[in-house]
């Protein structure tokens, strides 16, 4: 761009000069075919450009400048009375000229080609000192550059060192309490916050994980050391010889039998809480809810069978699995069964996917009911009654399975007694192309 307006002035200077008076002025006579020594050599001096003069013969005449200039059949043409015309040419003495041609006529009516050209040096100069003046502002501006460069990759990388740092030494100590400032809205930001949630998440269940190991080992210990206990009484007996009488016996055989059994659901428990939600045990399918609950009334029936069970089901398809379904609305029929007095009634109903079981029985404590579906967890008056306080949590953990919602609460109608309240999505008629029957397993 610089080389282009500097020859646009160069070309508007040369145009712009008119030397042909002063030329016409310095020949009297018929132009010389070689340098004349009588021509003032202040016309082209005063220009700082070489002037010459060129015949239609193609003669030329030096007037004044510091070389002479090639004769071209353009100049000779121009001397003919033709166009001017601009172009570059390289003098005598080698040095590249920049020459503006034109036309003049003398006062006795000779015609001449009047050459005026200047060196391009005045071009290349400019250009040689701007190009090391761009060289210098360049290498300037990539020191500062890589400089700062330098200082913004340091100062956006230490939230990524810190983040590595965390993790490295996360994974050096276990130590899940480690958390990364995480000002800002940016994605380091975001990344460290997200880090910072993955491993409270980490530490949380790592806790409940240790929890859950604590609370299942004091669970174990009671009936590990009351069966212990009713065996080594056995096994005494028979050493010594020292018979149990028969009702005695009998009584410690049934203890047996029953912390047996309490083991086992315990255990049962366990493997069930263990579980990785999406580690199902077998395919979702839709179901018929309706018929879970009536079959998982008929066990509770069994268990209960001095109560008076009123139920009112109807229809109701889900997507689950249909063996943890049942066996979580027998773990809510067996808290009605456990808790309610004898003679007394269980009202069971499934309306629109709300499955109600209400008791009547003593009910739950206000201050209780945040706590009902944690692991372990028993209130005060249900510690001397047999269990492990892992069914409700058993029952949450199902229904949210299926997407759904368990609740526990005082009933309705201000009487004594506790509502259980299952809320699972689906609809009153099987999905089209769905196999209508369920397909309950073994508990």
């Amino acid at each position: 761009m610089v080389r282009t307006q500097l020859r646009d002035q160069l070309d508007q200077s040369l145009i712009a000069t008119n030397v042909k008076p002063q030329v016409m002025r310095a020949l009297p006579g018929p132009c010389q075919a070689g340098p004349d020594p009588t021509l003032p050599a202040q016309i082209a001096g005063s220009l700082n450009a070489t002037v010459q003069i060129v015949t239609a013969e193609g003669k030329r005449c030096w007037v004044s400048g510091p070389t002479t200039l090639p004769v071209t059949s353009a100049d000779r043409g121009v001397a003919a009375g033709g166009r001017p015309r601009l172009h570059d040419a390289t003098a005598d003495n080698g040095a590249a000229m920049r020459v503006y041609t034109q036309v003049a006529v003398t006062g006795d009516g000779q015609v001449f080609a009047v050459s005026i050209a200047k060196p391009l040096t005045d071009i290349d100069k400019p250009l040689s000192t701007l190009a090391w003046v761009l060289l210098l502002v360049s290498g300037i501006g990539v020191l500062g550059a890589g400089a700062a460069g330098l200082v913004v990759a340091r100062t956006g990388l230490k939230p990524v060192d810190e983040l590595t740092d965390a993790v490295e030494h996360i994974a050096r100590t276990e130590d899940l309490t480690v958390r990364i400032p995480d000002a800002g809205d940016d994605e380091i930001a975001r990344l460290s916050r997200s880090f910072n949630s993955m491993t409270a998440a980490l530490a949380s269940s790592r806790d409940r994980q240790a929890q859950l190991i604590a609370d299942a080992g004091h669970e174990l210990r009671t009936p590990l050391t009351s069966l212990r206990t009713n065996i080594e009484l056995l096994v005494r007996s028979e050493q010594t010889g020292r018979a149990i009488p028969a009702e005695d016996r009998r009584e410690l055989l049934a203890s047996v039998k029953a912390q047996t059994a309490e083991l086992a659901a315990l255990i049962g428990d366990l493997q069930e809480l263990s579980r990785p939600d999406a580690a199902a045990p077998g395919p979702l399918q839709v179901v018929a809810l309706h018929e879970i609950v009536a079959s998982a009334l008929a066990r509770a029936r069994l268990r209960g069978p001095e109560l008076e069970f009123g139920a009112e089901l109807e229809p109701w398809y889900v997507r689950g699995e249909a063996a943890a379904l049942e066996r979580a609305v027998v773990n809510v029929l067996d808290n009605a069964v456990k808790f309610s007095p004898p003679g007394g009634s269980v009202e069971v109903a499934l309306r629109a996917g709300e499955l109600t079981v209400r008791d009547h029985g003593p009910g739950i404590a206000p201050e209780d009911l945040p706590h009902v579906f944690d692991r372990f967890w028993r209130s005060e008056s249900a510690r001397a009654l047999p269990g492990s306080g892992l069914g409700l949590s058993i029952v949450a953990r199902t229904v949210q399975r299926a997407g759904g919602t368990a609740e526990l609460r005082a009933a309705a109608d201000g009487r004594p007694g506790t509502e259980a309240v299952l809320r699972v999505p689906g609809a009153p008629t099987p999905p089209p192309g769905s196999p209508s029957e369920r397909v309950v397993g073994d508990q």
